[in-house]
């Protein structure tokens, strides 16, 4: 069979496959945030605003730390993420600090046979949505979880950034969707040396097809912001201009890396 058809056990397995590595990791720190860390950044709780009493579901949460963060901040949570040992992880780390959290382990596109409810604000951010082949589907989810005139806060590495290869060193990636990208890595993001392999399939997706897509569902774009930082020191040759900061060293503050959109339900 096609593996762009198979992306979701490829993907399942690729995504079991970092979660020790990352619960292990500097990059996640797992020790400050039993101990009380928030994991959200700036760009995102500027966005997100006062959650007091607010429910939230968070899309793709991975083993549950932005998903915990957001409860730490008064709002009640529900997080979802294809991964089920990263959900194990999620509901034990849950448990361990006592968040008012539930976690759904299920395919995105799958989740109206798993939750009936909606949501103050829907979340999801960074290194998400390049794992999903289309971006209607996905929209149509956002709005069929936000109340009216609920909110749609998405937090994203920017396409441009997708553009380049490892290095940054030349263009190697159409900045447009055209079709699966297929390969295997071998480390991972939050720990570059760690003793793993594993394939995936992703896909690029450009900021009109995102945004044109939450409007055809019905939602009203109401900001949209670009940066030239990552809060991540997730890629290869960074530098750190700024605590918590990190640009690409050669392009220095030339390409946007990351960019966020709010969006209302009409």
């Amino acid at each position: 069979m096609n593996k762009e058809h198979q992306y979701l056990d490829i993907n399942r397995t690729s995504w079991n496959n970092r979660t020790d590595a990352h619960l292990n990791s500097e990059f996640y720190d797992l020790p400050s945030f039993l101990q009380g860390r928030n994991s959200l950044n700036e760009i995102e709780l500027g966005l997100l605003g006062n959650l007091e009493g607010k429910t939230v579901l968070h899309l793709q949460c991975h083993f549950g730390q932005d998903t915990i963060s957001l409860s730490r901040l008064g709002a009640e949570v529900t997080g979802m993420d294809l991964s089920d040992k990263a959900i194990d992880s999620a509901r034990k780390i849950a448990e361990q600090t006592n968040a008012n959290v539930h976690f759904i382990c299920c395919d995105i596109y799958d989740l109206p046979n798993h939750l009936d409810q909606q949501f103050d604000f829907v979340f999801t951010s960074y290194g998400t949505i390049g794992w999903l082949p289309d971006l209607d589907k996905w929209a149509q989810v956002v709005s069929r979880f936000l109340k009216p005139d609920g909110k749609f806060v998405f937090v994203e590495f920017h396409p441009v950034v997708w553009m380049f290869d490892d290095n940054f060193e030349k263009v190697g990636y159409r900045y447009f969707n055209s079709g699966a990208i297929i390969e295997t890595e071998t480390g991972t993001y939050a720990d570059k040396n760690a003793a793993i392999k594993q394939e995936y399939v992703m896909w690029n997706h450009s900021i009109s097809e995102v945004v044109n897509n939450l409007i055809k569902n019905g939602l009203r774009i109401t900001q949209l912001d670009e940066f030239d930082y990552s809060p991540y020191n997730c890629f290869k040759g960074t530098v750190e201009f700024e605590k918590n900061k990190y640009r690409i060293e050669q392009l220095e503050d030339k390409i946007p890396m990351v960019y966020a959109v709010v969006a209302v339900k009409a």
